[in-house]
């Protein structure tokens, strides 16, 4: 919680994309959140009402850019401009979700990259500074000129299978080749083995599971992954962990996008649990029971904190 001078001088706002995971990293701090509202115009242009001075003060503007991607990248990209205007002393753009992250190269002749794109349009608005979490790719945080501070949900996950009592006997899955440094990470983390899934994508959304790289037989497989979108390599790698003689199958992402048919797939995977974070929101109504949803929001309270008292925030993660 911050000391009550901190109070006075930092302002935090939201969007629409994720206003739950804002009023908890509000909580968190002990700081309220701003007076801003997002609306729309009769023509669907977003009607912005900033309603309170931020001259002076340092804004963090709380808003993943996850589906519906565009509109919550539109609905950043004004609030950072609404108060850069105003005179706010900075504006950190927090963005726990980061859309279009996916295309960040070219993989075919006139592909766009989305990602320097979408980096470009933060810079331009006037965001001073980008505090995110789990990029797709890690040379993202190069794409911006500003400083980036991309923060890891993997303490969270591994300590939640730390307390469930996954350790020894377990073996962290990778679910491609670009997932083994994700992997590894979290092996070290339980004291386990290591396997990788050997798949590919003959189009996008689509993932053929080939073979499985690594000893399996007889433990508890955890597939790690950044975030979960149709859950195709998910379901499929689940399965072909089962054959291969895992005897229990976890699954757990930064992100869970959940685009459809994720949900439909998940209920019918051999999976055990699926565990994810609150960086995108997932409602209860349409939450399978086999969902645990972990809050990122302690994290990234205590990141906007020392970025507010101009304190290291990789070292959050020395005691690690």
């Amino acid at each position: 919680m911050v000391s009550s001078e901190a109070k006075s001088k930092i302002k935090l706002f939201t969007g629409t994309s994720n206003p739950e995971l804002a009023h908890e990293i509000a909580q968190q701090l002990g700081v309220p959140m701003g007076d801003a509202e997002v609306g729309r115009f009769k023509d669907g242009e977003i009607n912005l009402q900033v309603r309170e001075t931020v001259r002076g003060k340092k804004c963090f503007v709380i808003q993943p850019t996850c589906p519906p991607a565009d509109s919550n990248l539109m609905e950043l990209l004004v609030m950072i401009d609404a108060l850069k205007r105003a005179s706010a002393a900075s504006v950190a753009a927090v963005v726990p979700y980061y859309g279009y992250a996916r295309q960040d190269r070219k993989n075919k002749p006139r592909d766009p990259i989305c990602a320097k794109l979408v980096a470009n349009l933060i810079e331009a608005a006037g965001a001073d500074r980008v505090l995110t979490m789990d990029l797709h790719a890690g040379q993202i945080q190069g794409f911006f000129d500003i400083p980036v501070d991309n923060l890891k949900a993997m303490p969270i996950l591994a300590d939640y299978f730390k307390k469930k009592g996954l350790v020894g006997d377990v073996v962290v899955v990778a679910p491609d080749v670009g997932g083994v440094a994700r992997a590894r990470e979290m092996a070290q983390r339980l004291h386990s083995t290591l396997a990788i899934l050997d798949k590919r994508r003959p189009q996008p959304n689509v993932a053929e599971v080939l073979h499985v790289i690594g000893d399996v037989k007889g433990k508890i497989a955890i597939m790690v992954d950044d975030l979960i979108d149709t859950a195709g390599t998910i379901a499929h790698g689940a399965e072909a962990l089962v054959k291969n003689g895992a005897t229990k199958v976890y699954a757990c992402c930064t992100h869970p996008v959940f685009s459809y048919p994720a949900m439909e797939r998940l209920k019918s995977a051999p999976i055990e649990e699926v565990i994810v974070t609150n960086t995108i929101p997932v409602p209860p109504e349409n939450r399978p029971e086999k969902i645990k949803v972990l809050s990122v929001a302690p994290l990234f309270a205590e990141a906007i904190q020392r970025i507010f008292e101009d304190r290291s925030v990789s070292s959050l993660f020395d005691e690690y």
